[in-house]
């Protein structure tokens, strides 16, 4: 859900559709790092934010916190999981982390040159979503 209508929203507001396909994969592997390694925030949920400000997608997923700090992983050929941050850091043209003290933020920006489809790139701030833990 979250990512179809992320890659829905982005599409619209004139991004090329292998960006947007982008920003859906990293969405839904620091989606499901959360679920997997963190505590939800106090609300029981993790958020998930993303804006579109000129050429630039912010994307963003908050959660509780864990007891270690998101890391690229170096995952086997064997390996079941860990690729997941390597994969983000793959496809994004930077990506972070944010503690404050409501919990960790995993974020990760991608350059989206001009619109596809000739409209002006300013969108609203954020599309939120939240995700049960």
């Amino acid at each position: 859900m979250v990512r179809r209508r992320l890659a829905a929203e982005l599409l619209e507001s004139g991004v090329y559709e292998d960006i947007a396909d982008d920003a859906a994969v990293i969405v839904s592997e620091l989606i499901s790092n959360a679920l997997r390694h963190a505590r939800p925030l106090p609300s029981g949920d993790i958020r998930v934010a993303w804006s579109r400000q000129g050429d630039l997608i912010q994307l963003a997923v908050s959660d509780g916190g864990a007891m270690t700090e998101p890391r690229r992983a170096r995952a086997t050929l064997s390996s079941l999981g860990g690729r997941g941050l390597g994969i983000v850091e793959s496809l994004a043209d930077g990506w972070g982390v944010h503690h404050d003290d409501g919990g960790t933020t995993v974020w990760a920006t991608l350059h989206s040159p001009h619109t596809n489809n000739g409209r002006s790139a300013v969108d609203p701030p954020y599309g939120l979503l939240n995700q049960a833990h």
